[in-house]
């Protein structure tokens, strides 16, 4: 499981008119070759002009990242990639490098962009499926933007096609990618009556509007009655199913409690958290077919999480978020290695691999699931007493929850696990409550009532 691998073609700027020139299978000859002479200037001052908070993926970066994963599983039974392909502002760098170029002409570079990535993956595990999900900066035209049956969906469905084994999954994917970038496809054997459910859930998003820059709720509501059609009829044959996409349901914690770090009793003041999604629509279809959906992968916050998705009548959907392999928030670039079962598609166990710095350099496994957390597979029922157990630890400094908070940032050391125990209530309770009201109530219980006067 990989994700946010966010590559930068234009981390060496001298090349990207070059790179626009060529065809993709040259890439990896022009990335390689030596950097141009101003390079260090030219980036800073791009990184200057697009106001960018960090560095992402150079392609030194996802070389390292890929022969790590490689090494790590050198035939794995699938690979999964949940979106952000692209580096962050890859519009105003590309702006910024090519001022006369026409929109025309950035959605053409962005999609040639994921074609090489999609294609440095196939060349990784050239027997294996890889399956991707787009997240919000893979776009034709802006962060967060995307039309229906865009060029740029057209072409990038091309290139995700290319990377998957089975004829029939490549005609399905075809079938439905050009639409709003969703798939549905059956897992590889001995993966058994297992199918796999991607959505490319932009348009669900809280910022999302077309590339006309006007809103548009049409698309969103698409994509959920299209789940849930794809999910009745997994129920009706039998299957199990993965659910993927990029962009998680429930509260943005980051967004909505940074601020009250220093002064976190000041959190419950936050009635109305900002949310990741606009509603609620695409967690809740999920959890309603929890007797069908084993797993549900996400990622978008680059960090190391577990959640849980609830129905409240007793469906239950466990939801593992994939650390990034971009370092742009200040970790370390991480992937996962991954059990599953395949009579029943539950996975069973993963390991998390981490790098010693941004570079890529000096990777070691940083936990077991297994062992940080004493469960015996990453089922619904294991998932609901982990998230459970921490939810119950209000202070954040049992045993369970100091090894959450440890692992939640690759490489953050002491100073990233205190960050995250300060607004522990706030964050444990994101967990497991997609609902702003429910999230609320859980994170500042009423208080009692009391006693009448006697």
């Amino acid at each position: 499981m990989l994700s946010d691998i966010h590559f930068d073609p234009f981390h060496d700027p001298g090349k990207v008119a070059q790179l626009r020139r060529a065809p993709v299978t040259q890439w990896r000859s022009i990335l390689s070759s030596a950097p141009t002479a101003s390079q260090a200037a030219d980036f800073g001052k791009l990184q200057t002009t697009c106001g960018a908070r960090g560095v992402d993926s150079p392609w030194p970066l996802v070389q390292a990242s890929l022969h790590e994963a490689k090494l790590r599983e050198p035939r794995p039974l699938f690979v999964t990639v949940t979106g952000d392909l692209l580096a962050h502002a890859f519009p105003c760098r590309f702006d910024a490098l090519a001022p006369n170029a026409t929109p025309e002409d950035l959605s053409a570079f962005a999609a040639k962009t994921i074609e090489f990535v999609t294609m440095q993956l196939r060349g990784a595990f050239p027997a294996t499926p890889v399956y991707f999900a787009l997240g919000n900066n893979d776009s034709g035209c802006a962060d967060y933007r995307e039309t229906p049956q865009s060029t740029f969906l057209r072409s990038v469905g091309t290139s995700v096609a290319d990377d998957l084994r089975d004829p029939a999954n490549r005609i399905s994917l075809l079938n439905t990618f050009t639409q709003n970038g969703d798939y549905s496809v059956t897992l590889p054997a001995p993966m058994r009556h297992a199918r796999l459910i991607v959505l490319q859930d932009i348009f669900g998003a809280r910022a999302y509007q077309g590339c006309d820059g006007k809103a548009n709720a049409d698309p969103a509501k698409a994509q959920v009655d299209w789940l849930r059609d794809q999910l009745t009829a997994a129920r009706t044959a039998g299957e199990q199913v993965w659910v993927m996409m990029h962009i998680p349901p429930g509260v943005d914690v980051y967004t909505s409690f940074r601020k009250y770090l220093l002064a976190p009793g000041q959190a419950c003041s936050v009635t109305k958290p900002t949310m990741f999604l606009k509603n609620n629509a695409l967690g809740e279809t999920i959890a309603q077919f929890g007797d069908v959906v084993r797993l549900a992968i996400f990622a978008h916050t680059h960090m190391d999480e577990i959640k849980l998705l609830s129905d409240g009548d007793g469906k239950e959907v466990p939801v593992k978020m994939v650390p990034s392999i971009s370092p742009v928030n200040g970790n370390d670039p991480a992937f996962i290695v991954a059990q599953v079962a395949p009579q029943t598609a539950t996975l069973k166990d993963y390991e998390i691999y981490s790098a010693a710095n941004a570079q890529g350099t000096g990777w070691e496994r940083e936990y077991r699931y297994s062992q940080a957390y004493h469960l015996p597979d990453f089922s619904a029922a294991s998932v609901a007493k982990l998230t459970s157990d921490l939810v119950a630890d209000t202070t954040g400094e049992g045993e369970t929850s100091r090894a959450y908070e440890r692992y939640f940032l690759a490489g953050g050391g002491p100073f990233a696990a205190l960050a995250l125990q300060r607004l522990w209530p706030a964050y444990s309770c994101s967990l497991r409550e997609m609902d702003a009201a429910r999230f609320h109530t859980c994170m500042c219980p009423p208080s009692e009532a009391k006693p009448a006067a006697q």
